[in-house]
């Protein structure tokens, strides 16, 4: 239990934030009076405006142990919005300088709770910061340590490199293609994904959605002589329709889209490799697409069981090998650190095979508790490893795929995260994917078609994204998509016209 008292302020969800950093799922209780009670955290948080800044004074308690800490911090601006905000930082750095020195474990993403810090590191050189500026307002503000900014310099910097028009990207948009099918759900997923074998009656009528949606969107893209930076088919895994359908969905897109021969990626998320035959592969070959993922989440058998993935590592490996044999050579593979019983080792013996591949890309993602998944709904039945070992798998990743050559371009963080790390998406040079850098940077439209997938639409120029979230489940998909994409499309036409509209 962790008893918090305010004074001068009702910052309840920053400090929530701050604490669940430290803890996984605190029990906290706020109260305006406090008698010490054994066993309990006591945290006081005093704020102090003043005319040209605010002080806060902060002090924690816990059996024997006592420490304070006061911070004077000025308003980066005089308006009221402005002024509430610094005085949110003040509270949640206090915070975090208070329980790190009371359980030694320091945030090397101080108080950054978001899940962009590479988006925030762009809007500061954007507006006209030098380096040296931005870094200084990323530790002065949010308490990001060197070690951290280190790595989101090398991103951004390398992001420029691979989208040279990265600050005026959004004349353009991307596509996303939802496929909400997969063979079986995976533990850990919240993504809109139905097995399909039990979904079999609503393939073909989203299918016919599907193709709607394309037809329509495109014909708005060719009205308007839009040009798409990527598109990219996620889910679900959309390689678990046939090769048919997805040859007929290439089609659609091809006689749909306006320049196509412009695009600057397509990309297919064939994740599970028990979904890849070489019929899937051919047709993917014939429609030009530039990248796949094949993503094992781990090379130890067991753990695939206990996530509920029912491919072998073998057929990882075979798959791999087949795609690279039929020419799609740009492959990334996904590992996923944290997963129930791996540590170290485990971890270890993933890096290792993957070595003995060499994907063009690796994605090393750290497990996420989300809300919605049966990992969180039955945490009991998963054990999964503490804080330290987290960090030292995450380290491991950074010095394996830096010996192996891979660069990372791009980075995200989750709610929930073991050990508040990140994901990073690593390439080899050359191989990076722009739709990641598109989609993680939110500096164009994203156009989401299909089941579960969102768009983020933004009026060129404006930076202000309007969601627009297309329905998760086949059954309402199905019935919806006309009215959807005649919804879709006004408030399309309303934002490019220069009017946001609300969703």
């Amino acid at each position: 239990m962790i008893v918090v008292k305010c004074e001068g302020h009702s910052f309840e969800r920053e400090i929530g934030l701050i604490l669940a950093l430290f803890e996984e799922e605190p029990e906290i209780r706020f109260v305006t009076e406090y008698i010490p009670t054994n066993g309990e955290t006591y945290i006081q948080l005093t704020l102090q405006p003043g005319e040209k800044g605010v002080h806060t004074l902060g002090i924690i308690e816990k059996g024997e142990t006592r420490f304070t800490y006061d911070y004077d911090r000025l308003y980066l601006a005089f308006d009221e919005k402005s002024m509430r905000k610094t005085a949110k930082q003040a509270i949640s750095y206090t915070l975090l300088m208070l329980m790190e020195q009371l359980t030694g474990v320091e945030q090397g993403w101080g108080i950054l709770t978001g899940i962009r810090p590479t988006k925030l590191l762009h809007q500061f050189l954007s507006s006209g910061m030098t380096k040296e500026e931005a870094h200084r307002r990323l530790r002065t503000d949010y308490m990001v340590r060197p070690y951290k900014l280190e790595l989101l310099q090398k991103i951004v910097d390398l992001q420029l490199a691979v989208v040279p028009d990265f600050y005026s990207i959004d004349q353009e948009l991307s596509v996303y293609i939802g496929i909400p099918f997969c063979p079986t759900k995976c533990a850990y997923c919240t993504f809109p994904a139905y097995a399909i074998k039990s979904h079999t009656a609503s393939v073909n009528p989203f299918l016919e959605g599907l193709h709607y949606e394309i037809e329509q969107v495109g014909a708005w893209l060719k009205k308007h002589d839009q040009r798409i930076t990527s598109i990219y088919f996620g889910g679900g895994t959309p390689t678990s329709i046939t090769a048919d359908d997805m040859d007929r969905l290439f089609a659609s897109i091809h006689e749909s889209f306006p320049h196509m021969d412009n695009v600057r990626e397509l990309t297919v998320e064939a994740g599970r490799p028990d979904t890849i035959t070489p019929e899937k592969l051919a047709v993917m070959k014939k429609w030009n697409v530039d990248r796949i993922s094949i993503n094992p989440q781990s090379f130890t058998q067991e753990t695939l069981h206990a996530i509920g993935r029912h491919h072998t590592v073998e057929e990882t490996i075979e798959k791999y090998h087949l795609a690279m044999e039929m020419g799609l050579r740009n492959i990334n593979m996904d590992l996923i650190i944290g997963l129930p019983n791996e540590g170290l080792a485990e971890f270890t013996h993933s890096l290792e095979e993957v070595g003995k591949l060499m994907p063009a890309s690796l994605t090393v993602h750290t497990l996420s508790f989300k809300r919605a998944s049966e990992m969180t709904q039955n945490k009991e039945r998963y054990r999964v490893a503490d804080r330290d070992e987290i960090r030292a798998m995450m380290e491991l990743a950074e010095k394996w795929t830096r010996e192996q050559g891979y660069q990372p371009y791009y980075l995200y963080r989750q709610k929930n995260i073991l050990g508040n790390l990140e994901n990073v998406g690593y390439s080899m040079p050359g191989q990076e994917s722009i739709y990641n850098i598109m989609i993680m940077e939110e500096v164009q439209s994203i156009l989401g078609l299909g089941c579960g997938a969102v768009s983020k639409l933004m009026q060129p120029g404006s930076g202000k994204l309007t969601r627009w979230p297309n329905p998760k489940d086949p059954k309402t998909y199905n019935e919806t998509y006309r009215e959807l994409v005649k919804a879709k499309l006004e408030d399309m036409d309303a934002i490019y016209g220069g009017q946001v509209a609300q969703s």
